[in-house]
């Protein structure tokens, strides 16, 4: 099918151009035109009239464990290590077949509502969470989760050649780790040699809380990303997730590598982990993409959320109220995730780009008056505003109804199921 839109403000790439006034076509899906002029309506069976709305990117959540929807306010105001251990980890030793399929659809739900098109999904049964995301028309990028007691080097390989081998951009997945405390050295050796054998990037949680690197350095002698570069681990680029206590050595070993760091304000804020030196990484030119962690610890999976608290953070840690520019956050929600999650063919609103974008209603009380657009976004924005979220040139939420081929209400229930069986004990 071939799709008009029309009277659009189009921000073709966020935080690097601004919008202008124009039309959008899309040929199945992929972008066919961007530009200024307009178009002969009669070539195309779908002609939407955006009314002066906005088309951007949809953002990119570049670190998430969708699944976790089922913990999400079931263990709130606590520490990290107390959230985790004592109350995440034995939820997780229940989870059974098919809850991690039932359990993402709820999340995909809310990550369309928001306007987010991809995510980076760490956890556990990624072909539960694939078949999820071909069902519904989601793109995510899976990634490799394994500890010291869960998955194995060869269930990694396994699903990195099963799922890699569809050949299917709208499901990928990545090699990677939980953390440096819960894998110990050898499995990790054997991942660098997997990572080398395949030539893949590897990614991880990595210097979160001031305890993890402390624990970091009494048992290597190295925080977590220099210990994590001595393992070769970074060979082939790749990326952390938070980055909250990276040490000026360790964004020069980024900055080597051209691994991404993928912040998540809320979720760090939320557990007081501490605020990650986002400044400190874009002076190094290191890529920087937005995550909202899982829903157990933020609790929600909201990027308009993110992008305002990374900005506001910053200028609260600096005692400057002009650090961290908007465009900067807008272009590390967008492109940023892009990069790290290796999904340049939905990076920006060019020619020949998958049609993968979002529609913004201009006229909520909170887009007006229109000055600057992409900072209103960054400050103001919320996920309220997202008229419609499109991915591989198909309308999947528009007006507040979802288009993903079955009841919502089904998704819901199924979903409640599993979280009270969780919680029955």
């Amino acid at each position: 099918m071939k799709t008009l839109f029309k009277n659009a403000y189009i921000l073709e790439k966020p935080g690097l151009s601004e919008p202008f006034f124009g039309s959008l076509a899309i040929d199945e899906d992929k972008i066919s035109y961007v530009g200024p002029s307009s178009q002969n309506e009669s070539f195309y069976q779908h002609v939407i009239d955006c009314n002066g709305d906005l088309l951007m990117p949809g953002f990119k959540n570049a670190h998430t464990h969708s699944a976790m929807i089922a913990f999400r306010s079931m263990a709130d105001d606590l520490p990290l290590k107390t959230w985790l251990e004592e109350r995440i980890f034995p939820l997780e030793e229940r989870l059974k077949k098919g809850d991690v399929y039932r359990l993402s659809k709820v999340a995909i739900l809310e990550y369309l509502m928001g306007g987010t098109t991809a995510c980076f999904d760490m956890y556990y049964s990624p072909l539960e969470m694939a078949e999820a995301s071909r069902e519904m028309g989601f793109r995510t990028v899976l990634l490799g989760t394994i500890t010291s007691n869960k998955q194995s080097i060869e269930e990694l390989a396994s699903y990195y050649h099963e799922i890699n081998a569809h050949q299917d951009d709208l499901v990928t997945y990545q090699l990677g780790y939980h953390a440096e405390y819960t894998a110990d050295e050898e499995l990790l050796r054997e991942l660098s040699r997997l990572a080398h054998r395949l030539k893949a990037p590897v990614y991880c949680h990595c210097s979160e809380t001031k305890s993890e690197t402390e624990g970091s350095l009494l048992r290597h002698q190295l925080p977590p990303l220099a210990y994590m570069e001595s393992l070769g681990l970074l060979d082939y680029g790749g990326g952390i997730f938070h980055g909250v206590y990276l040490e000026k050595e360790e964004l020069k070993l980024l900055k080597k590598h051209r691994a991404s760091v993928a912040t998540c304000p809320g979720s760090n804020a939320k557990l007081a982990s501490g605020i990650a030196p986002l400044l400190e990484i874009l002076e190094e030119e290191i890529p920087l993409a937005i995550g909202t962690d899982g829903a157990a610890s933020n609790n929600g999976l909201d990027m308009f959320y993110e992008m305002r608290l990374a900005a506001v953070l910053q200028k609260l840690l600096r005692h400057d109220p002009s650090a961290l520019k908007a465009c900067e956050v807008l272009k590390a929600a967008t492109l940023g995730g892009s990069y790290m999650m290796n999904l340049p063919f939905v990076s920006t609103l060019e020619k020949g780009q998958k049609a993968d974008l979002i529609r913004i209603d201009l006229h909520k009380p909170d887009m007006q008056p229109l000055h600057n657009i992409s900072d209103n976004l960054v400050y103001a924005g919320s996920k309220a505003d997202v008229k419609m979220t499109m991915i591989n040139g198909r309308i999947l939420y528009e007006d507040g109804n979802f288009y993903v081929g079955e009841d919502i209400n089904k998704i819901y229930r199924e979903a409640q199921e599993v979280a009270d069986r969780l919680l029955k004990k």
